[in-house]
Formats: structure tokens, sequence, C-alpha cells
């Protein structure tokens, strides 16, 4: 299974930088980077503190695919 996450969408329909996403949630800007490439799965609370930055549910900020 791979996690896919919609946060670079949320974060540029916002105009919000990497590193201001980051300094709200208390992660560094390049656990961003990484979740927005799909490197890193987040702790359960990185992914809830970045889904009430955006407004949303956990569940539209990330979904789990099957790999194909």
């Amino acid at each position: 299974m791979a996690l896919v996450t919609k946060i670079k969408a949320y974060r540029e329909q916002t105009g919000m930088k990497q590193s201001e996403l980051a300094e709200l949630v208390g992660a560094r800007r390049e656990t961003i980077v990484h979740l927005e490439n799909g490197r890193y799965n987040p702790s359960l609370k990185l992914a809830m503190d970045i889904a009430k930055v955006f407004h949303v549910t956990v569940e539209e900020l990330f979904e789990f695919i099957e790999d194909e």
C-alpha cells in the first residue's frame, strides 16, 4: 500500500510555503517535503495537525492506495 497525500495541493491553494506549514505544525521543512513526495508516513498527531491547518479531515488529506 502507498500513502497518497493532498498536502501540496491544499498548501498551494492557500499560497502557503512549505516552511510556513512546517512552522505551524512544529515540523521541519524537510518533513513537509518528504510528506508531499510520498517518502514519509506521518504520525497520527502530525497528520491531524496538518489537517487542522487546512480545515479538512485526515481522510481528505491522506489516502492509502493499493500498489499495482
